[in-house]
């Protein structure tokens, strides 16, 4: 079977300070202007993936418009200055040593979003583990669709246990293979990239056409009838469905050769072995902002059975005004305790007004939720050896079920590719 995965011409800057240069995911600290404040200090006036992509605090600002402008803006000028240099046809190899040392190790490449699809249900080789929210993709549609340049913070998992494909370069690429080492900033940790030599590529290929061997995927997963899982979305998956509305969006316009060669077709992503010791699933926690707390356990309490007794239903959590709480729900209407909870809050939000925003960590989750007209819920971390037989069964989990790692553990724009 073809593989979406494909080797791609990707862009570094050729001279730059690539600690200022490399910045966390738009999507990270959402709720902490503080941290984004602190980033535009260290950056300067320095070129930067911060000038080149939107942090998403600023997305429903009145000016966006006006940074979108001035984003496609400096992208023309550092094409136009030359300040790239391109690994033509290329694939990198990347080790990112976390701040608690342990090291992920991912493939950089583009893949065929012809072979993408985050409708619930899809049977497609590449497929969004949580639900997709529909309504988001627009305002980053107008963050693309103009753009020269993309630059992936999209992580694709592979349910490789045996550790034969990405692990296996450890060993057999060299220092003159270094295309980037450096330290990220903010409690990044570390990241040193591998231009992948020619000769091992045809061997990454051909493992993972072994992988989307469909009798060895059914005998794997023990199902049949469904359509072949290569790649499950596991960060970013907004963002990939965005480079697929903007895909789609351009094929309307072109003839058939016209779409199928430009380059909007694909999308830059890295690849990360699901076994990865260095890959741990983190509970996103819930922080409801504008509401009565008191009124909202109340209403809990009448559209589920709540019990405070341990162990006697899906345990959640709850925080607001510095009072903690553990209750359980015991008449579930999902498999997993977030998929109740985010069926409540919905529904409450929906009568009752508030917001709903996504946390990592503990500690925030906390802070956050004992603020006055807040209130948190802390969840706990499903076994991420559940995830891609639960996305074959069942379809994709409900949204914001599971993290890989801190905010700060998350990928850092890097690398580019040219879209246009």
């Amino acid at each position: 079977m073809s593989i979406p995965l494909k080797k791609a011409d990707i862009l570094l800057p050729k001279n730059a300070d690539m600690t200022k240069w490399a910045v966390v995911a738009c999507d990270q600290y959402t709720s902490e202007p503080k941290y984004w404040e602190e980033v535009e200090k260290i950056v300067g006036d320095e070129p930067s993936t911060l000038k080149i992509t939107l942090p998403e605090i600023y997305l429903e600002k009145e000016n966006v418009s006006e940074r979108i402008t001035k984003i496609n803006q400096e992208m023309k000028k550092l094409l136009n200055d030359g300040f790239f240099k391109v690994l033509e046809d290329s694939l990198i190899y990347l080790e990112r040593t976390g701040a608690d040392g342990k090291v992920r190790k991912g493939l950089i490449g583009k893949v065929d979003l012809e072979d993408y699809s985050y409708e619930k249900g899809s049977q497609t080789l590449i497929r969004a583990t949580e639900g997709t929210v529909l309504e988001r993709i627009p305002p980053r549609v107008k963050v693309r669709e103009n753009a020269e340049l993309e630059l992936p913070h999209v992580m694709l998992l592979i349910d490789d246990e045996k550790k034969e494909i990405i692990e296996d370069l450890t060993n057999k690429v060299e220092e003159k293979d270094v295309v980037y080492d450096f330290d990220l900033m903010q409690n990044g940790g570390h990241v040193k990239g591998y231009k992948v030599p020619d000769e091992l590529i045809d061997g990454i290929f051909t493992k993972m056409e072994k992988l989307a061997d469909k009798d060895n995927f059914e005998k794997k997963y023990d199902v049949q009838g469904k359509g072949v899982l290569l790649f499950s979305v596991g960060d970013g998956n907004h963002s990939l469905a965005t480079a697929k509305a903007c895909y789609e969006n351009l094929k309307k316009t072109m003839s058939k050769e016209e779409y199928e060669n430009h380059p909007a077709r694909y999308a830059l992503v890295e690849i990360v072995n699901l076994h990865s010791d260095a890959l741990e699933f983190e509970p996103i926690h819930r922080v409801v902002f504008g509401v009565k707390p008191e009124k909202m356990i109340e209403e809990l309490e009448k559209y589920y059975n709540i019990s405070r007794e341990a162990g006697s239903g899906q345990k959640i959590v709850y925080v607001y005004k510095g009072k903690e709480e553990t209750i359980y729900i015991t008449n579930p209407t999902s498999n997993l305790p977030v998929g109740s909870l985010q069926k409540f809050i919905d529904e409450y939000i929906k009568n009752y007004g508030g917001k709903v925003d996504y946390i990592h960590g503990d500690d925030v989750t906390r802070a956050l939720g004992s603020e006055e007209g807040n209130i948190g819920f802390l969840l706990e971390r499903m076994e991420k050896t559940d995830l891609f037989k639960t996305v074959i069964l069942d379809g994709a989990l409900p949204r914001k079920t599971f993290s890989m790692g801190h905010s700060y553990d998350k990928r850092y724009y890097l690398e580019a590719r040219k879209i246009r």
